[in-house]
């Protein structure tokens, strides 16, 4: 089976990083805009037979999703046996249900979209809220990669005697997780939301976890304003500037300034969205997601 790893633009690093776990041969593609805004894309390799693997950071995924559709057609057209999409951050997942008369349900929608033109997709910690998985909405197969694993591994490496916090409910399983493959407690918030960028949260009785280290952990890091909250109230309570990780480092222009303020001691995140944060990898079991799609 011949793999070819093709990086859409922006995503070069992630697609060296990848290729190098599945020791697969890196083409290039050549793009530009044109003045009016339009999208001009060229593979510079011949991709006829092989297994094309197109890894994309969606960052900013309106501009960014159209050209990755035209990629993954033209590598069809010119002879591609199967394109594959990764894509560690996988956009529109927050507007899953209709709330309002006339709204989008754009889940649903970018799925039907990237489904038209990928054989699969493998992905990091989609926002999974009213869909049980991805399969209710793609139609290709896909493989979800969990991020505890690395997250686990860095905070064992980097974090003395650690405290894993979950910011909310949704989090509670998750924050076990990762506690329990380091072998520490852990404990979760309350948080009420009070609108699109006011949250309060409360945080149970933590003075049995007096000296520990908390680890504060979020799916993303957008606002940042239900993390900063939520290290803020860490620190009143512990006496202790909490580390904070991310998973998604979506990350608003004022996101790191906030975080700063309120208190935290450390900001890390995962290599699913370039930014100066990336401290995890979560490249091996992104790879191994890739490797058991290409195998079937």
């Amino acid at each position: 089976m011949s793999v070819m790893v093709v990086a859409a633009p922006g995503a070069e690093a992630a697609a060296a990083g990848l290729a190098a776990h599945l020791q697969a041969r890196q083409g290039s593609v050549e793009s530009r805009r044109f003045p009016d805004g339009e999208s001009y894309l060229r593979l510079r390799d011949d991709v006829a037979g092989h297994e094309v693997v197109v890894v994309s950071s969606l960052r900013d995924p309106d501009p960014q999703a159209l050209g990755l559709w035209f990629l993954a057609a033209t590598a069809r057209e010119l002879g591609a046996r199967r394109v594959g999409l990764v894509a560690p951050y996988l956009p529109y997942m927050r507007q899953d249900a209709r709330f309002q008369p006339g709204e989008a349900v754009t889940s649903g929608l970018f799925a039907r979209f990237i489904s038209q033109q990928f054989d699969w997709l493998a992905t990091v910690d989609p926002h999974l809220h009213r869909h049980a998985s991805l399969s209710e909405i793609y139609t290709v197969p896909t493989r979800v990669v969990a991020s505890a694993p690395a997250i686990a591994r860095w905070v064992q490496a980097n974090v003395p005697a650690p405290l894993v916090v979950g910011p909310d409910s949704e989090s509670e399983q998750w924050a076990a997780d990762v506690a329990r493959r380091v072998g520490c407690p852990s404990l979760v918030l309350a948080k009420t939301r009070l609108g699109d960028r006011q949250v309060e949260i409360s945080l149970p009785d933590a003075r049995a976890h007096a000296g520990r280290t908390p680890v504060l952990i979020d799916d993303i890091i957008s606002s940042a304003r239900t993390m900063a909250v939520a290290a803020g109230r860490i620190r009143e309570s512990l006496g202790v500037a909490p580390v904070c990780v991310g998973v998604h480092a979506v990350f608003s222009p004022d996101a790191m300034q906030v975080l700063q303020e309120a208190g935290a001691a450390r900001v890390v995140t995962c290599n699913t969205l370039p930014h100066p944060t990336n401290g995890i990898d979560v490249g091996p079991e992104l790879a191994q997601a890739v490797q058991d799609l290409l195998r079937g």
